[in-house]
């Protein structure tokens, strides 16, 4: 089947390219790539990589909407790349690289930041007892309180449109805010009026603008901005009950 360049069965994909090693701005460059039904804009990645331009950078891993590792901006939306229809996005394709981040290559961005916010929250659980034999037991109702909090695959969508993010390089960012309501809901967790003292101030969540960028571009769906909102609350009810224990 012959297919008309430019049209839906064609479309052009305007991808961010830029290698420091070797341009001094970065740029656009145009391809085309024959669509196929259920194609995917990661799966239009690896064809041109394939087929078209071996120097492409960029990352990639599960390609089932698990490991985050595609999460892109993709005609001003981000998300991950493999989740994405090629069909839902019209004949011309902008994709950029996630922003705020520094650009190693192409679509692939330095995401140490990212994870020094997220590691400085202490992503793991600290048992209020001393560790036993058996494993720390919780109930179905207290393990409810964590469904909506466990389900983030660090993608960093949300950090990439998070408008704070990009002004203020202190700022904790959504996703270990939520990461930190979602050890401060655990009811095997001894450290949360710590966790909240880590939290409420202007690096934390006293910084977000409440924009909601973060909970609109979620590939899971989840809610940072509404996560903010209750350590505000756990966090004022803490300082108003003398529990809210200072850090460093």
């Amino acid at each position: 089947m012959n297919r008309k360049k430019g049209s839906i069965d064609m479309p052009t994909f305007k991808i961010f390219r830029f290698n420091p090693e070797r341009d001094n701005l970065p740029y656009f460059q145009d391809y085309e790539v024959p669509e196929q039904k259920g194609m995917t804009v990661l799966e239009a990645i690896f064809y041109i990589l394939e087929n078209i331009d071996p120097s492409l950078a960029f990352r990639s891993s599960c390609r089932e909407g698990v490991c985050g590792s595609c999460a892109m901006h993709i005609n001003g939306q981000y998300g991950l790349a493999c989740e994405t229809q090629v069909a839902t996005l019209g004949n011309k394709i902008t994709i950029r690289p996630l922003a705020h981040m520094k650009v190693i290559r192409d679509m692939v961005v330095d995401l140490d930041p990212f994870f020094a916010q997220y590691e400085a929250i202490k992503p793991y659980l600290i048992p209020k007892d001393v560790p036993g034999p058996r494993e720390f037991a919780q109930t179905p109702r207290d393990r409810k309180k964590l469904d909506i909090l466990v389900d983030c695959i660090l993608c960093a969508s949300c950090y990439g449109s998070c408008p704070v993010v990009g002004t203020d390089e202190k700022y904790l960012g959504p996703h270990a805010l939520l990461k930190t309501l979602r050890f401060v809901n655990d009811s095997r967790d001894g450290e949360t009026n710590e966790r909240l003292a880590f939290v409420a101030n202007d690096a934390g969540i006293f910084r977000c603008h409440t924009i909601f960028n973060c909970q609109q571009v979620c590939p899971k769906d989840l809610d940072p901005t509404g996560a903010i909102g209750k350590l505000k609350m756990k966090s004022l009810w803490a300082k108003l009950t003398g529990r809210l224990k200072k850090t460093g």
